[in-house]
């Protein structure tokens, strides 16, 4: 089993819901090192619906290059943020949690490419058997 390394870059910051501004912890981008798989994923909120959204980028060479940043949240009703990145050789899970006014919802996505593509969003707060196979959506880099 490879090593695998994890690292975190923070910032403080604040967060403005509705007609307040939330304190944050930090602003976390993680990193993980698994061989010459470089994995780090962010929230933003420059993007162009204007909520926090979750962002990634791969390196399959040792950080000689990256791959385009890849928007896995996408979501037009909630703010992703609270992001965690895990992952060893080719297989990666990033998740983080969308908020809104009325919901705290923990959410996943999976690749097992390196994160060339990852499957659909996993709601984990849900009951029952969830499956990465459940649905038939995948987001592949430079898309987002």
């Amino acid at each position: 089993m490879p090593a695998v390394n994890t690292a975190v870059a923070t910032t403080t910051t604040t967060r403005l819901t509705a007609n307040t501004i939330e304190p944050l912890d930090f602003r976390k981008a993680p990193v993980v090192v698994s061989g010459d798989n470089i994995y780090v994923a962010w929230w933003t909120n420059n993007t162009e619906n204007g909520n926090q959204e979750v962002m990634f980028r791969a390196s399959n060479d040792a950080g000689a290059t990256f791959s385009d940043k890849i928007n896995l949240s996408n979501t037009t009703e909630a703010d992703s943020w609270r992001v965690e990145t895990h992952g060893e050789a080719d297989t990666v899970v990033v998740s983080w949690w969308e908020t809104n006014q009325t919901s705290d919802t923990p959410v996943a996505r999976l690749s097992t490419d390196g994160g060339q593509t990852f499957g659909p969003v996993l709601r984990l707060a849900a009951n029952g058997t969830i499956s990465s196979t459940d649905e038939e959506t995948t987001t592949t880099a430079g898309e987002g």
